[in-house]
């Protein structure tokens, strides 16, 4: 097997991607990249079996139904603005899910500049064939930093310049969990210099881990919903040590 992990942007020039191919209780890093415009990401897609994608696949339902006009607010105080309304504006049914299993809100696709990412997001699923946001075996939505929480590794701190020490702790906790990942030399110290291609990194071995069944799924209560707004493949706690089993 092989897993594509896409740190995505607005700027193909800041999209990473990361390869790790599969074998029997081991796995290796066979690409790490910095850069990846549309043709190129939708290239390195058809070489995989299962791709992750770090962006919003989709935007709450009820903030689409508003700027549509199917659902207005009104003079009555049942409607009258609120933050449970803003809430419901902004965030979608997976964001509420990656908030109660990691203690934080993830970006909201509706009101943060994430939005540009998923717009771009959009016209990829559309290439990639996905019709089926929440997971369609093939291409999920992943979340790097809700992984490194799952999984026990430092989840704040390591963007920028200022998080170089924290990303290579990441790192060193990535060896030590998963003794079986070949990294090349340069490619580690691009890792720990880089957020984005630390964020391609997990955003593969995320992608596996939903290949094995070990993310949390939708529920039934909100199944319609993550297949329109999109469904984050949350890795199950501990779930990191396993990816190299069958």
């Amino acid at each position: 097997m092989e897993t594509l992990g896409i740190d995505l942007a607005s700027d193909p020039g800041r999209t990473a991607l990361c390869a790790i191919r599969w074998e029997r209780g081991a796995a290796r890093v066979t690409a790490l990249r910095g850069r990846g415009a549309d043709d190129e990401l939708l290239a390195a897609h058809a070489a995989a079996d299962v791709t992750g994608i770090d962006s919003p696949f989709g935007w709450p339902a009820a903030f689409l139904a508003f700027l549509c006009g199917t659902s207005r607010l009104s003079a009555g105080a049942a409607t009258s603005w609120s933050g449970d309304l803003a809430r419901t504006l902004r965030y979608r049914a997976t964001d509420a899910a990656v908030r109660d299993l990691t203690g934080r809100w993830p970006l909201s696709v509706s009101s943060d500049l994430i939005a540009v990412v998923a717009m771009r997001c959009q016209g990829l699923l559309a290439r990639m064939g996905v019709g089926d946001r929440s997971g369609d075996g093939r291409v999920f939505e992943v979340y790097p930093a809700a992984a490194l929480r799952r999984w026990g590794l430092p989840a704040l701190g390591y963007k920028g310049p200022r998080g170089t020490p924290v990303r290579r702790e990441i790192v060193r906790g990535l060896r030590a969990q998963a003794p079986w990942l070949g990294i090349s030399g340069s490619r580690e110290e691009t890792l720990v210099a880089d957020d984005d291609a630390l964020d391609a990194l997990v955003s593969a071995l995320n992608a596996r881990a939903a290949a094995l069944g070990l993310t949390v799924r939708p529920g039934a209560e909100v199944r319609h919903e993550a297949a329109r707004e999109g469904w984050i493949a949350v890795p199950l706690e501990g779930s990191l040590g396993k990816l190299a089993g069958e």
